[in-house]
C-alpha cells in the first residue's frame, strides 16, 4: 500500500519559549521517546553501515536540542575520543553538566546557535567528518529540505538520519505516546511528527547525489524509525 503523502505542520515546541515550562517538560519527555524507539541502537547500526575507514574527529549535529542523545553515543564510542563535536540548534540547550560530560569522554562541544535555513544558505569553509541529526528532518517541507540536503553534501563526508517512519505502525505508536507519561505538548506534536515522517526512498530523491562519488540507503528501522545513510565512498572501506 502506498504511503500516505506527507503533511508538514508546525510543531509547537518549536515555538514555545525554551523556559517555558512546557517545553522543558516536553524535552524531557523526548529524551523518553528516544528510549523508547531505541534510538541510540538504531543510529549505531546506521552509522555502522556507513563503513568509515577512520573514526570520525569532526561531528555536526543538526536540530541537537539538549545534545543528550549524543552524549549517550560519545559514552559508547571510546574510539571516537578525542573528537570535535559541533551542535547546531536555534537555542542553547546543552547544560553544564552535559558539557562536563562530553568533557569526561574526551569529547570537545561547540555551540553553534543559529537557525538551520541560515546555515544551509551561508557560506562555510569548516569541513565535517560526520553530520547526524535526528527527528530533525521531517519538520522541513521538499524545497527546503533540499536546500539543507545540498549544504549536507557540501560540508560532510558522511551524514546519517534517524526520523519518524511514516507508516501505520508510526501513527498508532504516536497516538499512544501519552503512556510514557508525556505532555500535551509532546503528544501533539508526536502525531504532526509521523504526518511529516518519510517513506520508500524520499529522502535518497532529495539527495544531491552522484553514484559515482557517494554511497547511499535508506530504509525502515523497525518499528517506528526510518533512516538515510550517504558516505562519499572515498571515506569507505572496500
Amino acid at each position: 500500500m502506498a504511503a500516505v503523502t506527507r503533511i508538514v505542520l508546525p510543531e509547537l515546541l518549536d515555538e514555545l519559549d525554551p523556559n517555558d515550562p512546557r517545553a522543558k517538560r516536553s524535552r524531557r519527555d523526548l529524551r523518553r521517546v528516544h528510549r523508547a524507539m531505541g534510538s541510540l541502537s538504531i543510529l549505531r547500526e546506521a552509522i555502522g553501515r556507513l563503513r568509515l575507514r577512520v573514526p570520525p574527529t569532526r561531528i555536526l549535529e543538526l536540530g541537537a536540542g539538549d545534545a543528550s542523545l549524543l552524549l549517550r553515543l560519545a559514552r559508547t564510542q571510546p574510539e571516537w575520543r578525542g573528537a570535535e563535536l559541533s551542535v547546531l540548534d536555534r537555542h542553547d540547550l546543552v547544560s553544564k553538566d552535559t558539557r562536563d560530560r562530553y568533557r569526561q569522554y574526551g569529547w570537545t562541544l561547540t555551540v553553534l546557535r543559529a537557525d538551520v535555513n541560515e546555515w544551509a544558505r551561508a557560506g562555510h569553509s569548516q569541513h565535517f567528518d560526520l553530520c547526524i541529526t535526528t527527528l530533525f528532518l521531517h519538520h522541513f517541507d521538499a524545497a527546503t529540505l533540499g536546500t539543507l540536503m545540498q549544504a549536507i553534501a557540501a560540508h560532510c563526508d558522511a551524514f546519517v538520519a534517524c526520523e519518524p517512519r511514516r507508516n501505520a505502525v508510526a501513527r498508532l505508536g504516536s497516538r499512544l505516546i501519552g503512556f510514557l507519561g508525556a505532555n500535551a505538548v509532546t503528544r501533539g506534536d508526536a502525531v504532526k511528527s509521523v504526518a511529516a515522517g518519510f517513506a520508500d526512498h524520499e529522502l535518497t530523491a532529495t539527495w544531491p547525489n552522484s553514484p559515482a562519488d557517494w554511497w547511499c540507503d535508506e530504509y525502515a528501522a523497525p518499528p517506528f524509525t526510518h533512516c538515510f545513510a550517504a558516505a562519499r565512498k572515498s571515506v569507505r572501506r572496500g
